[in-house]
């Protein structure tokens, strides 16, 4: 068995916070594979399914973040499991919106969840640190994090949600290379329109005669957004001017 937990604040005053990406990624897994209802127990929000064959328990803390590892601890120790079974999906300030990246072990990097997570079951478990960028100023953090999604974000945040979800059962099964591939490659390619001149061009039929026909107009390529904060993410994530 397998508990993978997504990290954030109980109620809705929180709920569109950036510090509260793991319990919507938690929200999208289960939804994608047609988890159980959500119930209570643990001091939280479980639901319970399937991921590439694998028997997974989601887990949600209603404990607030900084008492996380509280909640986990318990459910770790009423199925017997070690901390190598937990997988922890959080907000990481680190990373550039819209990043993911997967590591075992290391440090809390100052956020109190995982800190309250290492308190509680050691620090051996799996991390999906979800990059909601930076604000510039250590002073603005707190603001950043506990301030919700834009507009904007939610057009890359869908998409990597749904990613994450579809890509699970490389998380389920210990591919986390194959994991962050998958999502990188989802969100580039859905993130970044193609029009019809980057089709292949077609092959002349055998026997085709040559003949002169009128132009049909052809659709308006799609164009990335050249400014603003798409434009500004994109850039980052794929190095695209």
């Amino acid at each position: 068995m397998l508990l993978f937990a997504g990290l954030g604040n109980p109620g809705t005053k929180y709920a569109g916070n950036r510090h509260n990406v793991g319990f919507m990624a938690a929200d999208a897994i289960a939804r994608r594979h047609s988890f159980s209802p959500w119930s209570r127990k643990f001091q939280a929000e479980i639901a319970e399914g399937k991921i590439g064959g694998e028997r997974v328990l989601l887990i949600k803390p209603q404990t607030f973040m900084n008492l996380s590892g509280q909640s986990v601890g318990e459910a770790l120790r009423f199925y017997k499991l070690d901390a190598s079974a937990v997988t922890v999906f959080y907000d990481e300030i680190d990373l550039v919106a819209g990043k993911v990246r997967v590591k075992v072990g290391g440090g809390s990097g100052g956020h109190n969840g995982i800190r309250s997570l290492d308190q509680h079951i050691g620090n051996a478990y799996r991390r999906v640190r979800i990059g909601v960028g930076h604000p510039g100023i250590k002073e603005m953090v707190h603001g950043h994090v506990l301030g919700d999604f834009s507009k904007a974000d939610r057009e890359w945040l869908d998409v990597l949600l749904d990613s994450i979800a579809d890509s699970a059962d490389l998380l389920a099964k210990g591919d986390d290379a194959g994991f962050m591939n998958r999502v990188t490659v989802a969100l580039r390619d859905k993130l970044q329109p193609t029009g019809p001149d980057d089709a292949p061009p077609r092959k002349k039929k055998p026997g085709a005669q040559s003949h002169i026909r009128q132009a049909r107009p052809q659709p308006p390529v799609a164009k990335l957004p050249e400014s603003g904060p798409m434009a500004a993410m994109l850039k980052k994530l794929f190095g695209k001017d």
